[in-house]
Order: C-alpha cells, then structure tokens, then sequence
C-alpha cells in the first residue's frame, strides 16, 4: 500500500487485516514506520518517485494498492502551490507506482479516484460511463487513472476507484466542523444540488472488494444528497440552527480548484455493488455520520 498513514489507509489497512491479509507498506520517515507497526503492518522505506525502490518493496506482493494523496485542508488549498504536491503524486507518482508495479510482476493495481470528475449533470444519473470533465484540477488525476489502465495488460489487472468526498475521521471534515460551529460558510455549489460522499470507515471495504473485482473503473459511496442537505447536517451536528454556502466571488477567485467541487453529480455506486456484492455500511448521510468528531472535539 501507499498512502497507508491517511484517512484512507486506516480504513483499508483495518479492513485488509480482517480479511486475513498480510499488509506491507510504504513509509517515508520513521514516525510513519512506527505508526505502521503499531497497526502490526510491515513498512519499507522507498520513495513514491523512485522506480528501483518500489519494484523492490513490492517483491513478493500479489497486489498493489496506490492510495498516495496530499490534499491541503480548508483555505490553505487557496495559496499558490498548494496543490503543488498532490498533483505532483497524481502525475509523478501514480506513474512511478505502475511502471514498478509491472516490473515486479504485480497481478493487480488498485488506484484511487475521486467521482467529482464527473461533468455537472443537474438532475440526471451518473454511471461510470458519463462523460467527465477536465479542467486544469482534475488533469492530475485523469492522468493517474490512465497510468492503472496503460498498466493494464494480458497478464495484469487495474481497477480504478472513484470516491465520493470523504465524511469521517479525517482534516477536512473536522475543519468543515469548526466552520459551521462559528458560523462561517461550509457549502459549495447550489443547495439543490447533487454531491457524492463516502464515510471514511467504507474505503477500506471496496479497497477488500477491489482486490477481486472485475477490471474497470468504479464509482465508490453512499447514495447521493442534496448539498442543502449535507450542510444542513453539519449545522445539526454542531447545535446551529443553520449553515450557510461559500459566495460565487469566492469561488470565483477559487478557479479550478473549486469549480470542480461545485458541480452537481448524482453519482451511482450500483456497478461496483453489482460486480462485487460491496455495500457501503453508511448508505445514507446524515448528522450522525458527524457526531464522534463532535463529541471528540467537545472532550478535547
């Protein structure tokens, strides 16, 4: 696994584990190892960019799970450069992570996405055969997908998954908290809009489920909401009556970057369920999804 330390990795390392895998990750610096094997994961010391060390981490692995992001939490994704280094391990990395993964003869790659590709589709339904759309954002990761599909082969097998936006234990979700608790806008697009979302604890399952798929690309969470309904919720969450979304100036001078976060998709995750037998455990968002960040930052 890459990326084993994040919010994603947690989930996946737990879910790995109780299937009865040996997990062996990629850790950059000794706190990342010694969390690793508080887990009781394996850890190598290699480099996302460097080919050599990976085909040698991954020596004797049956399959590769590339979960390596770097995303900026809140505003600070608004300086110049901020996306500098997730783009970079979209671009780079994913690259890098394929070319070792076949040069160690790994059978499998597995590589994240995210389902906010997707072209806004007002009302209508999304599968994985609707169109995307590409902006200067969204090309870092179109370009991570096409490295898993130029990976795929006679002999090797890539499946790409498109996450909704992650709710849970993670940065982002507590900082969109503490906004709503002060209350400071949190939405993004229109209020009768769509969103996808997936709970942080279902990544690690469709990671399990994705290890035996069907080679593809796949949608991944919950059913789709309202955004009304989603910021609504975290003022729920959070004792406040209501919750308000971003002005178009701001999101304006927030460009590409934004833009592709305001969209509305109505995404579908029932070919990945068909294909599978994976559900989600959180099906349907609402506060509580929210409530143990909650709690957690009230005992704080």
């Amino acid at each position: 696994m890459t990326g084993a330390t994040g919010v994603m990795g947690r989930s996946v390392i737990h879910a790995l584990q109780g299937a009865g895998h040996e997990v062996r990750a990629l850790a950059r610096s000794d706190e990342s190892a010694t969390t690793l094997a508080d887990r009781g994961v394996a850890s190598v010391r290699a480099s996302l960019f460097d080919r050599a060390s990976l085909v040698q981490a991954m020596e004797g692995c049956d399959a590769v799970a590339n979960l390596a992001t770097h995303m900026p939490v809140g505003t600070s994704g608004m300086r110049p450069g901020a996306w500098k280094s997730n783009d970079r391990i979209h671009v780079e990395g994913s690259r890098t992570v394929s070319h070792a993964a076949a040069e160690a003869g790994i059978g499998r790659l597995v590589q994240e996405s995210v389902s906010f590709l997707y072209a806004d589709h007002g009302e209508g339904w999304i599968d994985e055969d609707s169109p995307i759309a590409v902006s200067c954002a969204a090309e870092p990761v179109v370009l991570a997908e096409t490295h898993a599909q130029h990976y795929a082969s006679a002999t090797r097998e890539a499946v790409v998954l498109r996450f909704g936006t992650i709710v849970g234990d993670d940065a982002v979700t507590r900082w969109r908290l503490a906004r709503a608790r002060a209350g400071q806008a949190v939405g993004l697009g229109k209020p009768q809009s769509w969103t996808h979302v997936v709970h942080a604890d279902d990544i690690g399952g469709a990671v399990l489920a994705a290890l035996t798929a069907p080679p593809g690309t796949y949608n991944v969470g919950a059913d789709p909401v309202r955004r009304g309904e989603l910021v609504a919720a975290f003022a729920e969450a959070v004792g406040q009556d209501e919750a308000s979304f971003y002005r178009r100036l701001v999101l304006r001078l927030g460009g590409d970057r934004l833009e592709w976060l305001t969209r509305s998709q109505r995404v579908s995750s029932d070919r990945f369920a068909r294909a599978t037998g994976w559900t989600a455990s959180h099906t349907q968002f609402d506060a509580g999804w929210l409530l143990p960040m909650v709690v957690e930052a009230a005992s704080a």
